[in-house]
């Protein structure tokens, strides 16, 4: 059962967070630690930060095994800002790189790249993006781009790459996984780098992890790359050129803490299988929801999903939401609906959603 006056939100980000987070968060909201001040207001440049900033970095790097040639950066706004920052950073003087087409989020990353050099579209599944293109299907690797991009998870369609693409040697692989860092184990050692948003799987928005091999944050970025974007500038400052964003790193590192308390990732990633499987095993077999994914490339974060020809959309939205489930609404652009379940949606919201959608089928099927 969810906390009284509290409902399941299966919203695409900002995200349902850890409870046990919240509870901290509010405790500590008037007085951090004996500070007589809120963590808001404590300063950037004193040691009661510094002390935070810190352990939020050591619990990732704990968490994500992160080598130690690896920085690791808290970027300020969403992550959309790396549409234009990783090009900026990583082109160099190739001017050239291999985007992977998979969905909304990798087609909008690749339009902003090409702002800034040329963008070699590897695959593209087309207007209805319900699965990764077959390796056949791929257009040949450029052997002279700087990166390979991908989105590993898309958030819109609910396509999710069983495990990360192989790319030409010496080529760095760079990874968008805003809606599912933390969901898993990964080795990053594969990655030249990978940015998430905080928003889905461990914080509040405004907030960007990156994680960047050190010989790219030493390249050389782009003459007209803001120098906010810049990784080497933020990675010689420790992620504070400017005031960062405090509150955000504050309350991912609350759930940083709250996924080691579970076990880490390995209980993370068995325990987001569970709760997937169960929700697709279920609409496979309800005879009257169906989920437009490749099976293999089904999202284990975000589960669209679509109802009879005739389902009232807004009548089903409205009697969710009185039984305490809200924002199922798929994305305006697929419509239909979709249940977002990141790492802190219990398995209990699950089971009442799948309740509640057994009892709607019953009463509206002919």
């Amino acid at each position: 059962m969810a906390t009284e006056g509290r409902v399941y939100n299966f919203s695409p980000g900002p995200a349902v967070l850890p409870e046990p987070a919240l509870r901290q968060a509010a405790a500590e909201m008037l007085n951090f630690h004996g500070s007589g001040m809120s963590i808001m207001e404590v300063s950037h440049r004193t040691p009661v930060w510094e002390e935070i900033m810190k352990k939020a970095e050591a619990n990732l790097r704990a968490l994500l095994s992160i080598p130690a040639n690896y920085k690791v950066l808290f970027h300020e706004g969403g992550a959309t800002h790396q549409f234009s920052a990783v090009p900026l950073n990583l082109m160099g003087e190739k001017a050239e790189a291999d985007y992977l087409c998979t969905g909304t989020w990798s087609k909008k990353a690749a339009a902003e790249a090409g702002r800034y050099g040329k963008v070699n579209v590897i695959c593209d599944p087309g207007k209805v993006c319900n699965h990764v293109p077959d390796l056949k299907d791929w257009k040949p690797f450029s052997p002279t781009a700087a990166y390979v991009y991908y989105c590993d998870n898309e958030t819109i369609e609910g396509v999710e790459f069983p495990e990360p693409p192989s790319v030409p040697a010496g080529i760095p692989l760079v990874c968008d996984m805003s809606s599912n860092l933390l969901s898993k184990r990964i080795d990053i050692s594969k990655f030249g780098l990978i940015f998430a948003c905080a928003q889905k799987n461990f914080g509040p928005a405004g907030l960007t992890v990156v994680i960047v091999r050190e010989d790219l944050v030493n390249l050389k970025p782009h003459p007209h790359c803001p120098t906010i974007f810049m990784n080497k500038i933020q990675a010689d400052n420790g992620s504070m050129y400017n005031t960062p964003a405090c509150w955000n790193i504050y309350v991912a590192n609350l759930v940083f803490e709250w996924i080691l308390s579970l076990g880490g990732l390995a209980a993370m990633e068995e325990r987001n299988k569970r709760k997937a499987a169960k929700l697709y095993d279920y609409i496979d077999a309800s005879g009257y929801y169906s989920n437009p994914v490749k099976k293999e490339h089904r999202s284990h974060m975000n589960v669209p999903f679509l109802g009879p020809k005739d389902i009232d959309e807004k009548d089903f939205l409205a009697q969710a939401k009185k039984a305490g489930l809200v924002t199922l609404a798929g994305h305006r652009s697929v419509g239909g609906f979709r249940a977002s379940i990141y790492n802190a949606m219990p398995e209990e919201g699950i089971d009442a959603l799948i309740a509640f959608m057994k009892d709607y089928a019953e009463k509206h099927k002919k």
